[in-house]
């Protein structure tokens, strides 16, 4: 490795040191935009018993709970995994009933989806060795040889809302589908069956997934990261020097240039009515 670093660096008057690190390699990565329609929103107790007796439903907001991703290797292409995610969502709505202020209605709703990205392939077998607290230090754990994927997503955004008469009661195949955790979110039992009503929504979801590996990289060092802001302990009350907040800003080049007659208020920088 020292040999490596040593060739990083032979350019003339190069002076800089090297140093190898380890981090993770992005293999493959996607974006995408989904448009979610009639999603089904399983309500709490209470909130199934005031949709059955409501006269409007207007959805207020969606919440992103959590994200559960599984990653398996495509069958026949060593070098391509299946990113299989499914999102979970807490849904707020408002229903009048009667001449009544509107109540708040919640539950839960859910969506999957699949991507298919290149996580290259590695033979190695990975080993790493770590101190567990209340238990012997250093135990060596073998861990599996694929890559980790990460999934960025946004609160999705709630496009439409609509509710229909229940005609299919049979939903007992979901109950085994969610994790305990996050039934656990809400505060009272979901509705999974026998109900009169349903809530369905439409959303609008932003989500960035990629795939990522160990590696080991050999960078140019500068210097090294040493933090220059004084702890405090209370926030607020560590005064900072005027002067050198002052000689941060940058000087204003462009105030000083003269403006044309015809040139509006608008173009400057800085402009008072």
């Amino acid at each position: 490795m020292s040999e490596r670093c040593q060739e990083a660096c032979r350019e003339p008057g190069c002076s800089q040191d090297t140093l190898a690190i380890h981090t993770r390699k992005i293999t493959d990565s996607c974006r995408d935009k989904d448009c979610i329609e009639d999603l089904r929103v399983y309500l709490t107790k209470g909130s199934q018993c005031i949709l059955d007796s409501a006269s409007s439903v207007r959805v207020r907001c969606a919440e992103l709970l959590y994200a559960y991703i599984d990653v398996e290797p495509v069958a026949f292409d060593r070098n391509h995994y299946c990113i299989d995610v499914t999102f979970y969502y807490r849904i707020l709505a408002d229903a009048v009933v009667g001449c009544n202020r509107p109540s708040t209605l919640y539950g839960l709703a859910c969506f999957s989806k699949r991507a298919v990205l290149c996580g290259e392939d590695s033979r190695a077998h990975i080993f790493t060795s770590d101190t567990r607290l209340c238990g012997p230090d250093g135990p060596t754990v073998r861990s599996a040889n694929r890559p980790t994927a990460v999934v960025e997503v946004l609160d999705p955004m709630v496009l439409g809302s609509k509710v229909r008469e229940s005609s299919d009661h049979s939903c007992q195949e979901l109950a085994a589908q969610i994790p305990k955790a996050i039934a656990e979110s809400f505060d009272e039992e979901l509705v999974l069956s026998s109900e009169q009503r349903r809530l369905f929504v439409t959303l609008g979801q932003f989500s960035l997934i990629r795939l990522e590996r160990d590696a080991q990289l050999v960078v140019p060092v500068v210097d090294y990261s040493i933090p220059t802001k004084e702890c405090c302990d209370t926030p607020g009350c560590c005064p900072e020097d005027p002067c050198e907040m002052f000689s941060r800003i940058p000087f204003p080049e462009k105030q000083f240039v003269p403006r044309g007659c015809d040139q509006s208020c608008e173009d400057s920088d800085n402009c008072c009515n």
